[in-house]
């Protein structure tokens, strides 16, 4: 697997401790996810931001498995990760059934698909994701007619978790894969 539009190269050969996930990966995508390819240089690091993203993914997380997906979608395009947009659109489209917010969140402001809670977390996601963060008392507020202490605590590391991962795969150039384009919008009864 060599990729010519990288300055640092994917590792061909995944360490041993990494072979479980790779054959998770190739089984649920049919190919191992191109950032493995470069965290696989560090396998007890890759293990640890897996845990740390299985934690926020986990069932009895206090956000709702669509409004993480929209939240890591937005970051994504905020901090121009192919990669990060690629897949996290893939998991928005797959847990809301249709690419209609995949296709509007970046212009949601002027998108009437978005609930007020979806807003004041995304006007969040953005806040915390500008350099420096930029979260004002209006933010806050709005977070809080929706959220409890505890969700907003959680969604913050949420966003710096994905914050993270697409700094990281954006720095290297890491490719998207073409995953969001293999969902299939189910047909309405």
């Amino acid at each position: 697997m060599k990729e010519t539009s990288t300055w640092v190269n994917p590792i061909e050969t995944l360490p041993s401790s990494l072979k479980p996930i790779a054959a998770m990966q190739k089984k649920r995508f049919g190919a191992v996810l191109n950032p493995t390819r470069w965290w696989g240089r560090m396998p007890r690091l890759f293990w640890l931001v897996a845990l740390f993203v299985g934690f926020l993914e986990r069932r009895q997380a206090r956000l709702s498995p669509a409004l993480r997906s929209l939240l890591m979608t937005r970051v994504s395009q905020l901090c121009h990760c192919a990669f990060c947009i690629d897949a996290n659109s893939l998991r928005l489209a797959e847990r809301s059934g249709t690419l209609d917010k995949v296709q509007a969140v970046s212009g949601w402001h002027q998108s009437t698909l978005f609930s007020d809670e979806e807003r004041a977390a995304l006007a969040f996601a953005e806040a915390v994701t500008a350099t420096p963060p930029q979260v004002d008392d209006d933010i806050k507020a709005r977070l809080k007619r929706h959220f409890t202490d505890n969700a907003i605590t959680e969604m913050t590391a949420l966003i710096a978790f994905q914050n993270l991962s697409a700094r990281f795969n954006a720095a290297l150039d890491i490719p998207a894969q073409g995953l969001c384009a293999t969902f299939k919008e189910k047909p309405h009864a």
